[in-house]
């Protein structure tokens, strides 16, 4: 009969156990494993995760019956009280380390972007996780309501993600975006939600292009004249400076050939024109794609802990699997 190797070999092929341990070591805190290890947690929620597990009791069974098929990844027997107690007290950052060692691999081999922008182009947006807030206390959002924020920066250049974190639902998009290192050069492409008029003025201050929606209650002016547009799409291109802020920006006013739709864009380059400022935010859809690629793909039917740290465990886990 002919060998083939199963779905969960083929994951752990992808990550060197001796990287894994080094970082099993940086994040362990309290007393060493007798009969345990950070491998066998890894294992364990993987199955669960590729099989839908429901339950601790039930990824646990589900690894007993399967003893003989998973010995030789070198996995520990797993009890239901000990998977418990690590997924609740280990801290998650090993997986997020983990999963952006996967990241950058997958990195080199992406394509360039087909802007004529020099730096790179950064598309920031974030999708929410909806949790009952009597159960997980700790991902407050809204009154009656609990979620996790998961914050995404995906790089034009085949659109895999460089900046991501997760936090709960209180979290604003600028307080995370202001966190990020962006280099001088960069561009960054977001929504109406990231909407910080210091923060804008920081990119400038920085050299960091921007390119964004204008909200419907800013307030502007105009200063000098128009710039001659470049297409028919474009109604109008003018400098603008915001209220309290001492930089000029361009305001663009793009009409959807297709819809009719008026939209108005801002950014800081004096250099690109209006139809490259209209081109890079609707590249920014892409990352809506992605958040649509991701939800179909993590398929995480509940969690298996309560607390922060075992559901953004088992968060990042099921993100190295999705990649």
């Amino acid at each position: 009969m002919a060998h083939s190797n199963t779905i969960l070999c083929q994951i752990v092929s992808l990550f060197p156990r001796h990287e894994f341990e080094v970082l099993a070591k940086m994040y362990h805190v309290g007393q060493k494993f007798r009969s345990f290890n950070r491998w066998s947690q890894f294992l364990a929620m993987a199955i669960a995760q590729i099989s839908s597990r429901k339950s601790l009791r039930d990824v646990v069974s589900n690894i007993d019956a399967q003893r003989q098929r998973i010995y030789h990844l070198g996995m520990r027997s797993t009890k239901r009280t000990t998977l418990a107690r690590v997924n609740e007290q280990q801290p998650y950052q090993l997986y997020r380390d983990m999963f952006y060692k996967l990241l950058n691999r997958y990195r080199r081999h992406s394509p360039g972007h087909k802007f004529k922008f020099k730096g790179k182009v950064y598309l920031l947006d974030i999708t929410t996780i909806d949790l009952c807030l009597s159960v997980f206390l700790w991902a407050t959002f809204r009154k009656a309501k609990g979620a996790i924020k998961l914050h995404f920066g995906i790089d034009a250049d085949g659109y895999l993600p460089v900046f991501m974190n997760m936090t709960n639902g209180k979290k604003h998009e600028s307080d995370w975006a202001k966190a990020l290192t962006l280099h001088p050069g960069a561009c960054v492409v977001f929504d109406r939600g990231f909407t910080d008029y210091s923060w804008y003025q920081k990119l400038t201050d920085r050299n960091i292009t921007f390119v964004t929606r204008l909200k419907r209650n800013a307030s502007y002016f105009r200063i000098g004249n128009r710039r001659r547009t470049d297409s028919d799409t474009i109604k109008s291109d003018q400098k603008v400076k915001l209220k309290g802020f001492t930089a000029d920006y361009r305001l663009v006013e793009f009409q959807d050939p297709e819809t009719g739709k008026m939209y108005q864009f801002l950014t800081n380059s004096m250099s690109l024109k209006a139809t490259e400022v209209a081109a890079l935010y609707k590249e920014r859809w892409q990352i809506e794609l992605f958040f649509k690629w991701i939800k179909q793909n993590l398929k995480v039917k509940s969690f298996l802990g309560t607390s922060s740290n075992a559901v953004l465990t088992q968060l990042w886990i099921a993100l190295c699997e999705v990649f």
